[in-house]
C-alpha cells in the first residue's frame, strides 16, 4: 500500500480546523441569544451587557497572551483555548442565573482571545516553515464555521428549541474538530526576522557590524516598535470598518435608502460572501503581488467604493459598495496577522488587542456618528476608516515570504506502508 506524505496539508487542515472551531463556538451561543434571552428573561440592555462581558474578557486576555505563548507554545495554548471554549456551552446551559451567566460569557471571551493569537500564530508559523501563504484561506475557514454554526442553529431549531440539546451536538462538532486540529499543529519555532520587516534598531546594528551581537535585554514592559504600532492602527481601522459593516449595512439599506424588508439582509449577505470569496483567493494574489501592495490595494477599493455609493445613493449603489467592501477588506486582518507574527508574541498580542478593540468600539462608534448626523455620515466613518488602512499600509515593512527549500526525496516520493 502506498501512500504520499504532505506535512502542509496535514498542517494546513489541522490549523483550518482551529478557525473554523472559533467561528463555530461563537456563532453557537450569540445565535441562541434569542432563547438565552427568554430563559432568563433578560431585558434588550441585559443582552448589551452580556456581549459586552464577552469584549471585556477578550480583550483582559490579552496582557497575559504573550507570556502564556512564550511559556506553552500556540499548540498547547490553542488546545487548552479550545477545551475551554467547548466547556463554556456547558456553562451556558447549567448557568442559574444572570450573574453566573456574565460570568460564562467573560470566560468564553477570554478563551477567544487566547485561541485567536495562538491560532494565528499557528498560521504564521505555516507559512514560514513552508513558505506558501495560507492565511487567507485559513481566515476563509473561520467564516465558513460562522455559516455552519448558523446553518445547524437552524436544522436543531427544527426539531427542538432545547438550548441543551443545541449546545450538545454543537460540543460534539467542536470535539471533532479539536481532534482534527491535532493531527497536525505546529510545534513553535524561533524564525529570523526577514530584512524587510526589521526595525530600524535591528537594521542599524546590522549595518554597523554588530549583528553579532545580542542586544541587551529590556526590563519591564517591552515597548512596541513604530512598525508594530502602525499595525496596531491599521487593525483597528480594519476591524472598525469590518464589523461596522456587518452591523449597520441593514439598517442603511432600511433607513436611509429605503430598501425593502425582503432586500434590507442582503447587505450582509453581499459583504459576508465576498469576504469568503476574497480570502479564498487571496493567497494566491499575496503570493503574486505580496501582502502590502494587496492590504494597500484592497482597502483604497474598499473606501473609494463606498464613499461612492453613499454619494450616489440608491439601492444597487449601496450593494456595489458594499460588496467592494467585502472585497477589499477581506485580507487587511490576514495580513497584519502574519505581518505582527513575524515581529515576535508581544507584537502578535497587541496587534490582536487593537483589532478586538475595534471590533467592539466601531459599531458603537459609528451609532454615536449616526445619532448626532445621520447614518449617512456615520457610514461614511467606515469609508474613512478603510482609506486608513490604506495609508497605515504604506508605513509597514511587509515581511517578505520566506521560499522554503525543496523537499528531500524522502520527503518527497511515495513510501511503502
Amino acid at each position: 500500500m502506498l501512500r504520499v506524505r504532505d506535512d502542509f496539508l496535514r498542517a494546513h487542515l489541522a490549523i483550518a480546523a482551529l478557525f473554523c472551531f472559533l467561528g463555530f463556538q461563537y456563532a453557537t451561543w450569540v445565535s441562541r441569544l434569542p432563547t438565552l434571552k427568554t430563559d432568563f428573561e433578560l431585558s434588550d440592555g441585559r443582552i448589551g451587557l452580556l456581549l459586552m462581558a464577552s469584549g471585556i474578557g477578550a480583550a483582559a486576555s490579552f496582557p497575559l497572551v504573550a507570556t502564556m505563548m512564550k511559556r506553552y507554545g500556540s499548540r498547547t495554548l490553542a488546545t487548552v483555548s479550545a477545551i475551554v471554549l467547548g466547556l463554556v456551552l456547558a456553562g451556558f446551559t447549567l448557568a442559574p442565573n444572570f450573574p453566573v451567566l456574565l460570568l460564562v460569557a467573560a470566560l468564553d471571551g477570554v478563551a477567544v482571545g487566547f485561541l485567536n493569537v495562538a491560532m494565528n500564530a499557528q498560521g504564521a508559523t505555516l507559512e514560514v516553515r513552508f513558505g506558501r501563504t495560507a492565511m487567507s484561506r485559513l481566515h476563509a475557514t473561520f467564516s465558513a464555521g460562522l455559516g455552519l454554526a448558523a446553518l445547524l442553529a437552524s436544522g436543531v431549531n427544527i426539531v427542538t428549541t432545547t438550548l441543551s440539546a443545541h449546545f450538545a451536538i454543537a460540543a460534539a462538532v467542536l470535539a471533532l474538530l479539536l481532534l482534527l486540529a491535532r493531527t497536525g499543529m505546529l510545534a513553535d519555532e524561533p524564525q529570523p526576522v526577514p530584512a524587510a520587516a526589521q526595525t530600524d534598531e535591528q537594521a542599524a546594528a546590522q549595518a554597523g557590524g554588530a549583528a553579532e551581537t545580542a542586544p541587551p535585554k529590556r526590563r519591564g514592559i517591552p515597548l512596541p516598535s513604530r512598525i508594530t504600532i502602525w499595525m496596531g492602527v491599521a487593525m483597528v481601522f480594519g476591524t472598525i470598518t469590518e464589523g461596522a459593516m456587518n452591523d449597520w449595512s441593514a439598517l442603511y439599506l432600511k433607513n436611509v435608502v429605503h430598501a425593502s424588508p425582503q432586500l434590507a439582509p442582503l447587505g450582509i449577505a453581499v459583504i459576508s460572501v465576498m469576504m469568503v470569496v476574497a480570502r479564498l483567493f487571496a493567497d494566491g494574489w499575496r503570493t503574486r503581488f505580496g501582502d502590502g501592495p494587496i492590504v494597500r490595494i484592497g482597502s483604497t477599493v474598499a473606501g473609494l467604493g463606498l464613499a461612492l455609493a453613499l454619494l450616489v445613493g440608491g439601492v444597487v449603489p449601496a450593494l456595489i459598495g458594499f460588496a467592494c467592501v467585502g472585497l477589499g477588506i477581506a485580507a487587511v486582518t490576514p495580513c497584519v496577522y502574519v505581518a505582527a507574527a513575524r515581529q515576535g508574541s508581544d507584537a502578535l498580542a497587541l496587534v490582536a488587542a487593537t483589532g478586538t478593540t475595534g471590533l467592539l468600539a466601531g459599531p458603537a462608534v459609528i451609532g454615536f456618528v449616526a445619532n448626532a448626523t445621520g447614518l449617512a455620515w456615520g457610514m461614511g466613518v467606515v469609508a474613512a476608516s478603510a482609506l486608513v488602512v490604506a495609508l497605515c499600509s504604506t508605513r509597514i515593512a511587509w515581511p517578505a515570504l520566506d521560499k522554503a527549500p525543496a523537499p528531500t526525496a524522502p520527503d518527497a516520493v511515495l513510501h511503502e506502508a
